[in-house]
């Protein structure tokens, strides 16, 4: 039952920061992917960045066991997936958080996209007996690999340790967040 609460606690407070950030606004993501606004998309680099800093420092000191940490299997399936989440994210200006989030503040366009997501949910669900046996599931990488050294997964980047990479990545992160501007306007884009 405390697992259910804490859930349910950190589920809210997810929900609680994607509002306040604005990543709830379909027209504010619409900006950050066409590179007009990117306060959004500094906020989600920084989050990214001391976060895998933070969980690959927790767990190198042992204050965290990679043993909770679970990795899904890499397969076509999931880059075909991720594709179509990209186009509907750009056309909607939801991701299934965010349109969540953007559902409980009570927007109708969120609510048709979370039935949307519920509907093709149930269709994958009832059709995954025959995609199992098709390319679609073949795994990519050896299926549970993760770019560097996290707990007993397979990395693609063995000769470094998977807490140097993660916190690299995560340094190199919160940096891009912090020297990208908040509206790049014409001047900004031609500098680069």
């Amino acid at each position: 039952m405390n697992d259910i609460l804490l859930a349910v606690f950190l589920g809210a407070l997810f929900g609680f920061v994607l509002q306040r950030i604005g990543a709830a606004d379909p027209d504010k993501i619409i900006n950050m992917l066409c590179l007009k606004d990117l306060h959004l998309m500094k906020t989600i680099l920084a989050g990214i960045g001391v976060s895998s800093i933070l969980l690959f420092a927790g767990m190198t000191t042992g204050l965290l066991d990679s043993g909770h940490l679970s990795v899904k299997s890499m397969y076509w399936g999931v880059v075909i997936g991720g594709v179509l989440l990209g186009i509907g994210w750009g056309m909607s200006g939801f991701c299934p958080g965010t349109g969540v989030v953007a559902a409980g503040s009570g927007r109708i366009d969120a609510l048709i996209f979370v039935f949307g997501g519920l509907v093709g949910a149930g269709l994958f669900t009832v059709m995954y007996g025959t995609l199992k046996s098709t390319f679609l599931m073949k795994s990519l990488f050896g299926g549970k690999t993760t770019l560097a050294q996290t707990g007993e997964y397979q990395a693609l980047l063995t000769s470094v340790p998977g807490w140097a990479v993660a916190i690299i990545i995560g340094i190199a992160l919160v940096a891009i967040a912090g020297i990208l501007p908040d509206t790049p306007g014409r001047k900004d884009m031609n500098s680069l």
